[in-house]
C-alpha cells in the first residue's frame, strides 16, 4: 500500500457517490422503474443496472489500473490489479421497490492483502452519508452537517442496544434460538438491516449489529472500514475479520468475544 493516496481515493468516492445519488433518488421518488427477479429471487431494477455502470465508468475513467467488482455486472477494469473497487449500487434494493428510504450506494476499495481498506456509504433518501478507512477516521454527515464518529463505550450485555437482522440462514446454521436469547439478554433489540445497523454502530447509537446469513462481499467491503475506523470490531460470526465471508458482526469491540461466544 506505500505510495497510494487513501484521501485522494477517498475522494474520488465521495464523487463517484454523488453521481449516483444524482441518479437513483429521482427513480425513488417518482417511482419509474420496473422489478425483476434474479434466481437468488431478490429484486433488481433497472436503476440498480444503470446506477452501477454509472459508478464503474466514473471509476474506471479516474483509475484505470484498478478492478472494479459489482453486484449486478461482475469483475471489470484491470481484473488482475490488487487494487479492487468493490459496489453494491443499492444496497437494499427491497426496500427500494417499496417506496422504504433505507438503502444505500456502497462504495469500498479494497486491496490483494490489506483488504478493505476505505469504504463509503451514501444514503440519499435519509439525507446521510457516512465514509471512513485506514487513517481516514469516521465521518457521518447530515443535513449539511458533518461530523466525526465514534462507538459506543457500552461494556454490559443488559445494557447494550442490538440490531439483528434474522433469516432462514439462522434457521439453517441451528442458531435461531440463540439470536433469540442473545436479545433477550440485551437492554432492547430492534432489526434495522443492510448497511444501517452497521453505520448505527459506527455513530454509537448501536451497540452490536448482527447480519443475515448469506451476505456477499458487496454487502460488507464498505460498511466493515468505517466501523473499524470508528474504533468497532467487523468479524463473520465464527471471529474471523473478513467483508468476503457470508456473515457478519459490528461492535464497539467491548461486548464483541461474548456475542460471538452466545453464538458458537
Amino acid at each position: 500500500m506505500d505510495g497510494v493516496d487513501l484521501e485522494g481515493e477517498l475522494e474520488l468516492a465521495l464523487r463517484v457517490a454523488d453521481a449516483a445519488d444524482l441518479f437513483t433518488l429521482p427513480h425513488f421518488v417518482d417511482r419509474d422503474f420496473t422489478v425483476d427477479w434474479k434466481q437468488n429471487q431478490t429484486e433488481v431494477t433497472e436503476v440498480d443496472r444503470h446506477a452501477e455502470s454509472l459508478i464503474v465508468d466514473g471509476l474506471v475513467r479516474a483509475r484505470p489500473d484498478h478492478g472494479v467488482f459489482g453486484e449486478e455486472h461482475g469483475l471489470t477494469g484491470a481484473t488482475d490489479s490488487e487494487w479492487r473497487w468493490v459496489i453494491d449500487p443499492i444496497d437494499g434494493t427491497s426496500g427500494y421497490v417499496r417506496g422504504i428510504p433505507v438503502w444505500a450506494t456502497l462504495i469500498a476499495l479494497t486491496h490483494a492483502e490489506a483488504g478493505a481498506v476505505l469504504g463509503v456509504v451514501s444514503a440519499p433518501a435519509l439525507g446521510m452519508r457516512w465514509w471512513g478507512g485506514v487513517g481516514l477516521g469516521a465521518h457521518t454527515a447530515a443535513h449539511d452537517a458533518t461530523r466525526e464518529m465514534r462507538v459506543s463505550s457500552v461494556t454490559l450485555l443488559d445494557e447494550a442496544q442490538l440490531s439483528v437482522t434474522h433469516n432462514s440462514g439462522w434457521d439453517d446454521l441451528g442458531l435461531t434460538d440463540r439470536l433469540i436469547a442473545l436479545q433477550q439478554r440485551a437492554r432492547r433489540s430492534r432489526g434495522m438491516g443492510d448497511f444501517w445497523q452497521h453505520m448505527l454502530v459506527a455513530e454509537g447509537a448501536v451497540d452490536v449489529a448482527i447480519d443475515a446469513v448469506g451476505v456477499a462481499p458487496y454487502d460488507l467491503a464498505a460498511v466493515k472500514p468505517i466501523v473499524e475506523a470508528a474504533g468497532g470490531r467487523f468479524t463473520d460470526r465464527l471471529g474471523e475479520v473478513t467483508h468476503e465471508h457470508d456473515t457478519a458482526i459490528s461492535s464497539n469491540g467491548a461486548l464483541h468475544d461474548e456475542v460471538l461466544a452466545l453464538l458458537a
